[in-house]
């Protein structure tokens, strides 16, 4: 079983709600800790400031990433994770985006990502999603050492 937080990295409020209220109903006790753009998800990660304390923004034990994020998208942050000379580089990366297009899937695995899911277009479909996630990604995986 995994320990930690899900770290969301999402910049549309509403896909925040939407995956938000499925986490809640299909495993309330999971923390979820929610980013809006790929330049805070590295500060967050690197533990640069405001998240430096780790207590508060501890490492999370898989993070939930979209593609299309401000500032640095969602495949930069990928990379970054993956090139860290750390235990960070181990993070479980699952890309959680609207993105079909065949070359994103490419890149995103070729950079690394350990899971590419597609959200879902209705509620029922989402809750479907989280739960396998939670599943497999919380319940079932050894998580690595971070």
């Amino acid at each position: 079983m995994s320990e930690g937080p899900v770290l969301l990295v999402e910049d549309d409020v509403s896909d925040f709600r939407l995956i938000q209220r499925a986490f809640a109903k299909i495993k309330p006790s999971i923390p979820m800790f929610r980013l809006t753009h790929g330049d805070e998800a590295v500060a967050y990660l690197a533990g640069d400031a405001p998240y430096e304390n780790r207590s508060l923004h501890p490492i999370p034990c898989v993070v939930l990433l979209d593609i299309k994020l401000p500032r640095r998208s969602g495949l930069e942050v990928l990379e970054w994770i993956r090139t860290q000379e750390s235990e960070l580089k181990r993070l479980p990366i699952i890309m959680l985006t609207s993105s079909k297009h065949q070359l994103d899937v490419n890149k995103a695995y070729d950079l690394g990502v350990n899971s590419y899911l597609v959200k879902p277009s209705n509620n029922s479909e989402l809750e479907q999603l989280v739960s396998a996630f939670r599943n497999y990604w919380i319940d079932l995986n050894e998580g690595p050492t971070l």
